[in-house]
């Protein structure tokens, strides 16, 4: 993995710090992106990656990125800035914030393909076996629930434009790979989502093992590790007590008596 080189975007918090810590584990140099720069310098600090301020929902950062990366090969991109904001119904939805999770989920992550896949191309044709796109979505994506709809459209538009440049790249040395998590703990995303501590508490309230950021990073890590030909073209991840997106236990697992018990 010498000299191979990532960026990855989100990685002030939760998945995207977690995803830099597991790469530069397994020895990528990395580019961590994201808004907060104190905690990318902190991260950097702790991690040796190098950062990079930037807003992914303005087109001039993007491009500030873009010419940043020249500098180098680009090997791979792990794409996990997004969010959420509201549990609105759709009938009471605010249309700014559904502009808004369609802006950092789905524009963002065409804006990064756009500016960077000639840099990936570069790389692949410089005599690297391949390069790699990669996505975090999110559950989300696969199957609605009330309350969700600004997200579960957002999410689901990012899933379709990854499954569109999929097939657009075919041919080509380049993997487009789909990391979709059910629930997550991670410390912002339900807070930035209601902004109500409450929420957050209850929404993890006796649920038996939720992923943890470093869960869905340890996946990341291994499908841009994973050899050369072998793409992971969607990995659906969930707890254990997650057996659907609308069906979570709460409470301890244990084992049931069978019927013929």
């Amino acid at each position: 993995m010498a000299n191979r080189r990532a960026v990855v975007t989100g990685a002030s918090s939760g998945i995207g710090a977690a995803t830099v810590r597991a790469l530069r584990r397994d020895g990528w140099d990395v580019v961590a992106v994201a808004r907060r720069a104190d905690r990318l310098d902190a991260l950097a600090a702790e991690t040796g990656a190098e950062p990079f301020a930037a807003d992914l929902t303005s087109q001039a950062d993007v491009d500030a990125l873009a010419a940043h990366l020249a500098t180098g090969p680009l090997h791979a991109i792990a794409h996990v800035a997004g969010g959420a904001k509201g549990t609105d119904r759709v009938e009471d939805g605010a249309a700014a914030d559904w502009l808004w999770m369609y802006e950092v989920n789905a524009l963002s992550a065409q804006r990064l393909v756009q500016a960077l896949l000639p840099q990936l191309r570069r790389t692949a044709a410089d005599g690297a076996t391949h390069a790699d796109l990669l996505f975090v979505t999110s559950t989300a994506a696969q199957a609605a629930y009330p309350g969700g709809g600004g997200y579960n459209a957002a999410k689901a538009a990012e899933s379709m434009l990854v499954h569109a440049l999929r097939q657009e790249l075919n041919g080509e040395p380049l993997r487009v790979v789909e990391i979709a998590p059910g629930m997550v703990h991670t410390e912002e995303f339900t807070l930035n989502r209601t902004g109500d501590p409450g929420a957050v508490e209850a929404l993890y309230a006796d649920v038996d093992g939720p992923l943890r950021a470093e869960d869905v990073a340890d996946v990341i890590a291994y499908a841009l590790g994973a050899p050369g030909h072998v793409n992971l073209d969607l990995v659906t991840m969930r707890p254990v007590a997650q057996a659907a997106q609308h069906m979570l236990h709460r409470g301890p697992l244990a084992p049931r008596r069978g019927s013929r018990a």
